[in-house]
């Protein structure tokens, strides 16, 4: 198998609105910090407090604000702050919540379902005649597999969604659009995996059934009668009072981080006012009980899932976690949902039993912390209340190595998740080996097998087994426990990859991809503000533009080949694990072959043209088809590029490990020290003109 080179520009599509810790190779955090169970019984400001800079720690977060609602009330709520944000992040400051917005549009379709203008399990297309799909099922899709994640849809559709300082609504105003060329990637129901566009979707449906624009139903029906002041759209977010974010090291602020697809994930809050809208879900302010017993219900289980849920997910309508640990141990129900954007983080944590709700809400970080951080503050309050939770770690089951069965040889073979692909041996002699071949920087794993029908890693806190589940799949299911010391452990029980199919295609068609693989392209039909353009190198001066993979014979990334111009995505995973599917297609234009990824062009980077130096001023105009022009620094380098902007456009500067080195949408430069093996990219609406001038 050859080393290929990937174009980490496509890799930006994946996870970007829901986080979570890196599977099978996930760490511990290794700080020497007190055990859960050694932090109880202390006053609830203390342990919110140590709880949440555990979290701002274990996730590098800039700032970090939390509250706890109780009873009718805020009883506590803080705030911390790193060096480079002390002086600008203040207490109360408003948070993007990401796909805790989730939750509000659950509530929004779950009061109309409570008027009986919508049915659950209606047609989606019975509220949304005008939506269609490059394939026939989409018409099973129901308003109730929009909100446990089981539509089937390939997931996130975010071309122009993620933007900074910009709340245009394009992603969600042409979210048919672009459905409407696109297939489903499971049969409707068939299984539950995280999904964005099946909640942009549920905020169109609330739009066509109320006759209102979505942010103007929320703000009548949910947060005025809750008396939440401080939840906003991107269009109304006030500036002043957001937590500055950043991009790797630099101390410089970047403009407002705008996720356009409101519904699934574009929404900000305070701590307080999340935390107060947790809280009121445990009453019946805004929905009636059957509502909410219905938004806590144990949807996973319609479908395709492993036999234990003890796991970071148990979808309910919204919810990511209905039965959420350690609460769970104790017969307490917790409903939680975490929220990621590329800069924010947030997490909700609610205990309806008990009338309590916590948030906590990052810039920078991550959610995975964050639920955790609330669930300790949670567990805090109820030992106030002289309720005791339940925190043992769960351990994996008694057992000794054993001889292995030799069928189980057979599981040999490619694995695939959405953005994982592993090769995995299994040896007659009982040890599975895992070979990861997209990340190249993780060694390989063994593990050896057990009587209980595992195979367990040298620690024995980690097992995987071989499913076959009743779709005919073989699944890789992996359980493991990891605490995290300070604020609670992390139960991992999922199916973490399938087992991909042997796809023997011509030599001919091989390499045509192959030739793709090891391309590197750049997007052509992303505004000039979007988020994209930063996320090209990380934002780190130490990232790269492409990174070191290996291919799977027959698939590129996990699509599988099927022509020359054509690869589908065709796993079936439930959970995370086979979220944001995509389609692949080659497209001929007059400057070359390109590459379409769900709606999204890009372009091989080697047709990029060098900068033109000459004297006097220069300039680039936008094309009627609107894509960005990219062009190679070239001789230019060493030289200072002066632009002058024309309205509604923008661009950005890359040195040669594609780290941005300058940008008129960041930082409002208007000229640039061109560097050594870098790149430029102009982007505005059609016909924008850049008039240019180096010396």
């Amino acid at each position: 198998m050859k080393r290929k080179q990937w174009a980490a520009a496509l890799m930006t599509l994946v996870l970007m609105l829901t986080t979570s810790l890196p599977a099978l190779a996930a760490d511990t955090p290794s700080e020497e910090v007190a055990a859960p169970s050694e932090v109880s019984h202390v006053p609830l400001e203390d342990a919110a407090q140590t709880a949440c800079t555990a979290a701002m720690a274990y996730g590098a977060a800039d700032s970090i604000s939390w509250a706890v609602w109780e009873e009718g009330e805020i009883t506590t709520s803080g705030s911390l702050h790193g060096q480079r944000d002390a002086a600008q992040a203040s207490a109360g400051a408003v948070y993007g919540i990401g796909s805790v917005s989730k939750i509000f549009t659950t509530t929004a379709v779950m009061q109309l379902v409570d008027q009986h203008r919508i049915s659950l399990d209606a047609p989606v297309t019975q509220y949304l005649p005008e939506f269609r799909m490059a394939d026939p099922r989409y018409r099973q899709i129901t308003v109730r597999m929009l909100l446990n994640h089981s539509s089937g849809l390939m997931g996130s559709s975010l071309e122009n969604g993620l933007l900074f300082d910009d709340p245009d609504p394009t992603a969600t105003d042409t979210l048919l659009e672009r459905l409407a060329t696109q297939t489903l990637k499971a049969d409707p129901g068939a299984y539950s995996v995280y999904c964005n566009d099946g909640f942009t979707l549920a905020e169109l449906v609330v739009e066509a059934v109320s006759g209102q624009d979505f942010m103007d139903y929320v703000r009548e029906h949910i947060l005025t009668p809750a008396g939440l002041e401080h939840v906003y759209a991107p269009a109304d977010a006030p500036d002043a009072q957001l937590a500055p974010i950043y991009t790797g090291t630099d101390p410089r602020p970047l403009p407002q981080d705008c996720l356009n697809v409101v519904g699934a994930g574009g929404m900000y809050a305070t701590a307080e006012d999340l935390a107060a809208f947790g809280g009121i879900l445990t009453e019946n302010t805004l929905l009636s009980r059957e509502m909410l017993d219905k938004t806590a219900a144990a949807e996973y289980d319609r479908g395709i899932w492993p036999e234990d849920t003890l796991d970071s997910l148990a979808y309910g309508l919204g919810w990511d976690n209905v039965q959420w640990y350690p609460f769970s141990q104790s017969d307490i129900v917790a409903l939680t949902k975490g929220g990621d954007t590329l800069y924010y983080h947030a997490a909700l944590v609610v205990l309806p039993e008990y009338h309590m709700a916590a948030a906590v809400l990052t810039s920078g970080g991550l959610s995975t912390y964050n639920q955790l951080a609330a669930t300790r503050i949670l567990i805090t309050a109820l030992e106030e209340q002289g309720i005791d939770v339940d925190e043992t770690i769960p351990t994996l089951p008694d057992a000794q190595p054993a001889e292995m069965p030799a069928e189980l040889v057979q599981n040999s073979g490619y694995y695939g998740a959405t953005a994982a692909q592993y090769e995995i041996s299994v040896s007659e002699d009982g040890v599975l080996a895992i070979h990861y071949l997209n990340y190249p920087a993780i060694p390989d794993q063994t593990f050896t097998y057990y009587s209980d029908g595992s195979f367990r890693d040298a620690t024995g806190t980690a097992a995987l087994r071989f499913v076959q589940e009743d779709n005919g799949q073989t699944y890789l299911y992996q359980k493991s426990v990891s605490p995290v010391p300070e604020l609670s452990a992390l139960p991992v029980s999922n199916y973490t990859a399938v087992k991909l199919e042997e796809n023997d295609i011509p030599e001919a068609v091989q390499a045509v991809w192959d030739r793709v693989a090891v391309t590197s392209v750049l997007p052509v039909n992303e505004k000039y503000s979007s988020q994209v353009y930063l996320s090209l190198g990380g934002g780190s001066a130490d990232t790269a533009l492409t990174t070191l993979v290996e291919m799977v014979p027959g698939y590129i990334g996990s699509s599988q080949i099927v022509d020359e111009t054509t690869a589908r995505y065709t796993l079936q995973i439930p959970g995370t694990q086979g979220r944001d599917g995509q389609n692949w297609t080659l497209v001929e234009t007059e400057n070359g072959t390109w590459l379409q990824v769900n709606g999204s062009l890009y372009m091989p980077q080697e047709l990029a043209a060098d900068l033109y130096t000459g004297s006097g001023w220069a300039y680039t105009t936008v094309g009627e088809e609107g894509y960005a022009r990219w062009y190679q620094v070239g001789d230019a380098a060493g030289s200072t590029m002066t632009v002058q902007l024309p309205e509604n456009a923008g661009f950005w500067v890359y040195d040669a490990s594609g780290a941005v080195t300058a940008s008129s949408v960041l930082w409002d430069e208007t000229s640039a020290v061109l560097p050594e093996g870098g790149m430029v990219v102009f982007a505005g609406d059609p016909g924008a003109r850049f008039h240019l001038r180096f010396s």
